[in-house]
């Protein structure tokens, strides 16, 4: 693929630059490949995305680089940042003071899951820091892809609201340890409160920005409609802002965002109408998310001898999350069934991690290569993979409002003639 583009970009120099025809032609054909798999096949379009992104990821795709960095970096965060405001602007804390059981589920989900990743991989000889990192990765679940499933699926039900709310937890625990681990990473062993130290700076800084942004949305919500398009274009502007400054500051722009959806629903606890009015930006800007994530992940050095690794962490991950969902179930107002099915929602990476993943890189030339090197195989892996159990989970546990099945065997003939 990089010998075609360099012969194309020869005679074609448009006037936006060759990378924006690419992307461009590359998102047509995954909306394309995503409408399509789901007419067909009953899966979610985010599986199309990033079936697209991983093949153009194979062939060479020059249009991301790894690394990320500049546009492309920010690009990913405020996709993610916006899909964190919007899932913590889903929980309102009182829940958690009804039932607490529910924040225990969270807690020892998240801590299982790193500690039984953490562990496979030094028993599989992968280096203590290198093994740390990767396992705190692996806490986060993805309410990007677990959001575009129960879109998709038209889900809604306890299963669906509780690993919604179990994955955005476990995101705000893993982007505060990341963002505090990251910069840690190169210095001499600590103490444990100059340990602390870089933990408490990300989160009060995350803190402060997502509280001036829901205290700004707050007051524009006092004369602006919640389904107006100025206040969803309020929204995304403030997001970029928030992202563009947080990590500036030493923050986490996707934790501030989480933060801020958090504080708002406190603030403004009726129902929000904006994710219907973002609309077709919204959905594009996530969809590119997607599409980034496969095609860097697909992109990496792949090296077979790491290919069990990768199957043992995602084994030890799913293990983790559905056992750490099932021990604290008792008294959380849930059947074990159904906490099954919540753990097994939980199964997909993807652009989160992708970020954290970034985030060890860019602060260690040494281990940061050797933890991209299994986390991002086995992002891409969960990413496809995860979507497809979050769907048979939800379906399973009968939230979905459409039966499993191909669009296009469920139009009527005289319709599909018409």
């Amino acid at each position: 693929m990089e010998e075609v583009m360099a012969i194309w970009a020869e005679w074609l120099k448009p006037s936006a630059g060759l990378p924006t025809v690419q992307w461009s032609l590359l998102l047509a054909a995954a909306a394309a490949a995503g409408h399509l798999l789901q007419r067909y096949t009953g899966l979610p379009k985010v599986v199309g995305y990033s079936i697209v992104g991983t093949l153009a990821g194979l062939a060479g795709f020059s249009g991301a680089v790894w690394p990320l960095q500049g546009v492309a970096l920010f690009l990913l965060e405020l996709g993610v940042a916006m899909v964190l405001f919007e899932s913590g602007g889903r929980i309102p804390l009182r829940w958690f003071r009804h039932n607490p059981m529910v924040l225990l589920q969270s807690l020892l989900e998240s801590a299982l899951t790193a500690v039984a990743v953490y562990y496979v991989l030094r028993w599989l000889d992968v280096r203590t820091s290198v093994a740390e990192a990767v396992a705190l990765i692996a806490m986060a679940a993805s309410p990007a892809v677990l959001s575009r499933v129960i879109m998709d699926t038209g889900a809604a039900g306890p299963v669906t609201e509780r690993a919604m709310a179990l994955s955005t937890l476990s995101t705000f625990y893993a982007l505060t340890l990341v963002s505090a681990r990251a910069g840690t990473m190169n210095r001499p062993d600590q103490d444990p409160i100059a340990t602390l130290y870089p933990v408490a700076v990300v989160l009060g800084i995350s803190v402060v920005v997502g509280a001036v942004l829901a205290l700004a949305l707050r007051s524009a919500l006092r004369f602006m409609s919640p389904t107006s398009e100025n206040t969803s274009i309020l929204l995304i502007c403030l997001i970029a802002a928030g992202t563009a400054l947080a990590a500036h500051f030493g923050g986490s722009a996707p934790l501030a965002a989480l933060l801020g959806g958090l504080l708002l629903k406190q603030l403004h606890p009726r129902p929000w109408a904006w994710p219907r009015q973002l609309g077709t930006a919204s959905s594009l800007l996530t969809m590119l998310m997607f599409v980034l994530v496969s095609v860097v992940a697909a992109k990496a050095d792949w090296n077979p001898a790491v290919a069990g690794i990768v199957v043992a962490l995602v084994l030890a991950r799913a293990a983790a999350k559905v056992g750490g969902v099932a021990l604290a179930n008792w008294g959380s107002g849930t059947s074990w069934q159904q906490a099954l099915w919540t753990g097994a929602a939980m199964s997909p990476m993807s652009s989160v991690a992708l970020l954290l993943v970034s985030q060890f890189v860019a602060s260690s030339l040494t281990l940061g290569p050797r933890i991209a090197s299994i986390a991002l195989p086995a992002i891409l892996l969960m990413e496809i993979l995860g979507a497809i159990i979050a769907t048979f989970a939800i379906y399973r546990a009968g939230e979905s409002s459409r039966p499993w099945q191909p669009q296009a065997a469920a139009v009527p003939l005289g319709e599909a003639r018409g």
